[in-house]
């Protein structure tokens, strides 16, 4: 049986405990509602440039851009996004199985890793994994520009010309959470590039579209599919924010609970000992005043 003063150590070190989860929560609660305003804002223009894109690639051959050629996978780059902390269960866990999982599946092709996150660089930097271009505490303070940098030379290399150009791509692949609700974020394997090839939905009657394009098909896809790459980038980052402070909320919340337990049992189990020693210390004076009577 632990001693009184033991257990009111352990109490206090609980406490102290609980209070620090509880205020993480309650910093993941205000963060959490500043990057859910920033994915549900994203999310339409995300469709919609989906939706144009469709419509002035539909039809078109693959020469008329680099990004929308698709070779046969050699060189392949995985683009794995996690947070720079812990304390959110299971989020950076799940993105990194997931990532594995797939650098598993094209293990033949000797897959870079391109690790935004710290928690993703440090995990395969220590399995050996050729990382490039590692990216880690950008989720302070989130911005666009961090999406451009990322896909710049991802379009850059994508576009070589050379097939056999070593420091080329074939395809790129992204590995994020995806932001749902409070409690559930969903982790998402999509192919950046190559870029789909995307259709017009099919017209039940009618003659097929014809489109006139101005300026030109190559200028407006010169425009438009680097762009497209990088908000798909950018809408990534955002899920995983958003998802990241889901997680963390809900896993502070969950901890300030379990603290809470533990206080409770810990002041029960005080509570007995505190009366045991009560009721030795009586019987201890009652036997002293007995054996002073006889």
């Amino acid at each position: 049986m632990p001693t009184l003063l033991e257990l009111r150590r352990r109490t206090r070190s609980v406490k102290n405990t609980e209070q620090i989860t509880r205020a993480m929560k309650m910093v993941a609660t205000a963060q959490l509602r500043r990057a859910q305003e920033a994915i549900i804002s994203a999310r339409p223009f995300s469709s919609r440039i989906l939706k144009v894109l469709g419509a002035v690639a539909a039809g078109a051959e693959p020469e008329s851009h680099p990004l929308l050629r698709q070779r046969e996978e050699r060189r392949v780059e995985v683009v794995v996004i996690t947070g720079d902390r812990g304390l959110c269960g299971s989020f950076n866990q799940n993105a990194i199985k997931s990532a594995e999982a797939l650098l598993v599946e094209k293990a033949g092709l000797g897959p870079g890793v391109h690790p935004v996150g710290r928690k993703g660089k440090d995990h395969f930097r220590r399995r050996g994994m050729r990382l490039v271009d590692p990216l880690e505490d950008i989720f302070r303070r989130l911005d666009y520009e961090h999406a451009r940098g990322i896909a710049a030379p991802l379009i850059e290399r994508y576009s070589r010309q050379d097939p056999e150009d070593p420091e080329g791509l074939d395809a790129v692949y992204l590995v994020f959470n995806a932001f749902r609700n409070v409690l559930r974020q969903d982790v998402l394997v999509e192919r950046l590039l190559p870029l789909p090839r995307l259709e017009l939905p099919e017209q039940e009657s009618g003659p097929a579209r014809e489109f006139l394009y101005e300026p030109s098909q190559a200028d407006i896809f010169a425009a438009l599919l680097p762009r497209h790459i990088e908000y798909q980038i950018w809408r990534s980052l955002l899920e995983s924010a958003a998802a990241e402070q889901a997680a963390r909320m809900t896993a502070m919340d969950s901890a300030s609970k379990n603290a809470k337990e533990i206080i409770e049992n810990l002041t029960l189990i005080m509570n007995r000992v505190r009366q045991t020693a009560i009721t030795t210390e009586i019987l201890e004076v009652v036997g002293g005043a007995e054996a002073l009577a006889a």
